[in-house]
């Protein structure tokens, strides 16, 4: 399974890949991934990152990341030495060892960055990581009647969360926000929603 990471204002989150276990000493199924590498920065061997991730220590404190070169299926294990945030373009610069100048920088273009599923950094009061919501069973408030199931997140000015009907094939977009997802509980794998009249319709 692959889910996209993007940042969120009411949770946070990576993607998940969960391949069969590709380093047998970790003893490993799962990885999420933080980031790719778009491009070369500069002459020192800095490399540009596309955030996959709402966590910005992931690319800013120095410390083990794993990385996946294209076409190849282990990732290896990598140093990140430091980086820094572009807020304008939404990129993080990191500099990774080993890589000292932009030729070797521009030769990991495409390559992404992993780190174990048992490195999940712990969440706020009122924030999610994607994986964890991925398969709630989504129910009305007022009247407890099933709707369907939370199948996937869609990033947007508030994110939507994308729910498979009950006993359709048909699927709605509901927005992210307390006063239509006034419950998630985790722990009963539930969303309680509110939605105004006429919501679960505009998809329909």
């Amino acid at each position: 399974m692959n889910r996209k990471e993007t940042k969120k204002t009411n949770k946070k989150s990576e993607k998940l890949i969960n391949p069969k276990p590709l380093i047998p000493t970790l003893d490993l199924d799962d990885w999420l991934e933080i980031g790719k590498i778009v491009a070369a920065q500069g002459l020192a061997g800095e490399v540009r990152v596309y955030p996959d991730s709402d966590f910005p220590e992931r690319f800013e404190v120095p410390g083990t990341r794993w990385l996946l070169r294209p076409g190849e299926t282990e990732p290896q294990a990598i140093e990140l030495l430091h980086g820094r945030y572009i807020e304008n373009k939404n990129l993080y610069v990191v500099q990774l060892a080993g890589v000292s100048d932009r030729t070797q920088a521009e030769g990991l273009r495409g390559s992404r960055l992993f780190v174990p599923i048992s490195d999940r950094l712990e969440l706020e009061e009122g924030e999610f990581h994607v994986l964890d919501l991925l398969g709630l069973q989504v129910y009305m408030q007022t009247s407890g009647e099933l709707v369907g199931t939370l199948v996937d997140i869609i990033p947007a000015g508030h994110d939507l969360l994308e729910v498979k009907l009950e006993n359709s094939e048909k699927k709605v977009l509901i927005p992210f926000v307390m006063a239509i997802v006034p419950v998630v509980d985790l722990e009963n794998r539930r969303v309680e929603i509110t939605p105004p009249t006429g919501l679960l319709e505009i998809n329909n």
